[in-house]
């Protein structure tokens, strides 16, 4: 159950600049490197338009009218398969450790399941042990190396679950 005073909803092109703003506060406060990372993506300060194509989502979270987190979903970049990315999720520390991780999952992953995808793959980083936590928790398990290019090479910890 979400706490009352979150709102998780599909991304408006008015939250581009706090979703900007979120995605590279939490890089730094992770002390992820700037390059090769979420950090440096142009999609980073266009996320309404960037998910503005076919079996692509994204959802941010809303605390008092204010843009905390969010997550989307969208065909894995230069990957023929039939396989989706669990994409740019981060949350502020105001949205951690209240279980709206795992529900903004499972919107992901039905919205996954809806436009027809086998497979979620994500990218992420070793140090954070909490998100990491939280894909294995979800049934996500890791792989050799990484599918695709996201294009993200310093993201080295690489993870896939089938969607059902």
């Amino acid at each position: 159950m979400i706490p009352q005073d979150f709102i998780i909803r599909e991304i408006q092109p008015d939250d581009n600049a706090q979703m900007a703003v979120v995605i590279r506060e939490v890089i730094l406060e992770m002390g992820a490197p700037k390059v090769g990372t979420a950090y440096e993506d142009r999609a980073t300060d266009q996320m309404f338009e960037n998910y503005q194509k076919p079996k692509a989502a994204y959802f941010v979270m809303e605390h008092k009218n204010k843009i905390v987190g969010g997550a989307g979903i969208a065909q894995l970049d230069n990957f023929e398969g039939n396989t989706c990315e669990l994409q740019k999720m981060y949350f502020l520390p105001i949205a951690r450790g209240k279980g709206l991780g795992t529900k903004l999952i499972s919107i992901c992953l039905e919205k996954a399941k809806e436009f027809g995808f086998g497979n979620c793959y994500l990218e992420t980083l070793p140090y954070m042990k909490a998100a990491v936590k939280l894909y294995k928790k979800y049934g996500f398990t890791d792989l050799e190396k990484p599918m695709g290019n996201t294009r993200h090479y310093n993201c080295n910890v690489w993870m896939i679950k089938e969607i059902n």
